[in-house]
């Protein structure tokens, strides 16, 4: 993002302008490095910590009976709420529709590999001639990239964007609470050919790795970095590391033009003035930096997310809000923006008092990988402790590629102790995953499997 001066000369206009008009969060970390614990927590206002969802296998509904989500609560308190695309999870089974008035699914530009047990709204295609886009020789699943043949409007990620554009066409008679969601730079990272045109392959800048980088991270890290580690060998040892970072670059921009085109939408309509925007992502991802190219660790690089709230009782626009931050505190501060009254099972805060004053101070915020995984952050340091005990401790301003592990000093004892009681003293037995129960989706209903 170029408003979080991340990688020299991206291009993002459009949520560049969105930050300039509201408080731009840039140190913001989500509350899992993985899309449905990020995203849970977000939507229920429950910390993995809590809720016992951890990772991408949990169904969080059975889990966590009775529990009013974000759209739920806005929905009890006389709101209407829509959605579309990617919101919770993708998977069936994590975005149950009757938390919606209505919700469009997302449609998917890879519709040959999509699993039918995991889409069964998706009509599965017989396998292009040209896959894997990327071209590397039997490089299978998810992990493709490259320029489809069709147009940017056919692209699955615009139908999000069409429901978006009609939705605020319409006359509506209640307030309304809208989510829409984008798949994009999300792998496959496909974009159209002009997005790729903007990073020409020779000018790509690729992560600074040292060979020793991970000499000083404890076992547990290192086992983190180590996960689908074969996917990132094969894609260097094939000459092809410098095609993904183009891909994601270009997937980057295409997703930037679509949120123009939905604040665009917007500022033609008749909510432009009285509509609070916020805009987000659920984690970060590795280029290669530890030898990873997924999320999934507790590092920076998979914590760290982009976050931008615009309108309401935003103060001070475009200055950038440096104190830590969690996408736990969205369903509370939104709550508090729309004057409803306090979900007591929160457990975020609400951003307000930063919206109003870029110096207002925040707790630091901690982000969880399985129980007893957690890494703190401040405005200045990040503290990870692992479940065995071992630990890090990285200088985010002196060493902002976290090359330099200083836990071992004793000279930093009271700054690991200090974050270490923003840390939570117990860790939610992990939910069930989803082999363990009978799934239907016609029903949308879970049961528990009987144990043999």
């Amino acid at each position: 993002m170029g408003f979080l001066n991340g990688y020299p000369g991206v291009r993002t206009p459009n949520i560049d302008r969105l930050a300039s008009r509201g408080a731009p969060f840039t140190n913001a970390h989500c509350a899992a490095p993985v899309c449905n614990p990020s995203r849970t927590a977000l939507f229920t206002g429950k910390a993995p910590s809590s809720s016992g969802i951890y990772d991408n296998e949990q169904y969080w509904r059975p889990a966590l009976p009775g529990l009013l989500t974000m759209p739920e609560y806005f929905r009890k308190n006389g709101y209407y709420v829509a959605g579309a695309g990617k919101v919770l999870h993708h998977v069936a089974g994590f975005n149950p529709p009757n938390q919606w008035d209505e919700f469009q699914l997302q449609v998917f530009d890879d519709p040959w590999y999509r699993r039918t047990e995991w889409y069964p709204w998706v009509k599965k295609e017989p396998m292009p001639a040209a896959y894997p886009y990327n071209g590397i020789p039997n490089f299978q699943g998810e992990f493709d990239w490259g320029v489809l043949p069709k147009n940017e409007a056919e692209y699955g990620d615009m139908r999000a964007v069409d429901w978006a554009g009609r939705f605020l066409k319409k006359e509506h008679a209640k307030p309304f609470f809208a989510a829409v969601g984008l798949w994009h730079p999300h792998i496959p990272m496909f974009a159209p050919q002009r997005y790729f045109d903007m990073y020409p392959k020779d000018k790509v800048n690729l992560p600074v790795t040292p060979e020793d980088d991970l000499d000083d991270v404890p076992p547990q890290g290192q086992t983190f970095a180590a996960a689908r580690r074969d996917e990132f060998e094969t894609i260097v040892k094939d000459g092809k590391w410098r095609d993904l970072v183009q891909a994601y670059l270009a997937c980057i921009t295409f997703a930037d033009a679509m949120v123009g085109q939905i604040l665009d939408f917007l500022d033609s309509s008749a909510y432009a003035k009285n509509t609070i925007v916020v805009f987000w992502s659920d984690n970060g991802w590795h280029l290669g930096e530890k030898r990873h190219v997924h999320k999934s660790t507790l590092w920076q690089r998979s914590t760290h997310v982009p976050l931008v709230i615009a309108g309401g009782p935003v103060r001070q626009n475009g200055r950038a809000r440096v104190q830590p931050v969690s996408l736990l505190d969205l369903y509370p501060t939104l709550v508090d923006l729309c004057g409803l009254p306090a979900n007591r099972e929160n457990d975020g805060v609400s951003l307000r008092p930063q919206l109003e004053s870029h110096l207002a101070p925040h707790a630091p915020v901690v982000t969880t990988y399985w129980p007893g995984n957690h890494s703190a952050r401040d405005e200045r340091w990040r503290y990870t402790r692992y479940h065995d005990g071992s630990e890090e401790l990285f200088d985010e301003t002196a060493d902002q590629n976290e090359f330099h592990n200083l836990a071992g000093s004793a000279k930093y004892a009271d700054v690991k102790a200090r974050l270490a009681r923003a840390m939570p003293a117990k860790s939610a037995e992990p939910a069930p995953e989803r082999p363990a129960y009978d799934f239907d989706y016609a029903s949308y209903s879970y049961r528990l499997k009987t144990k043999k």
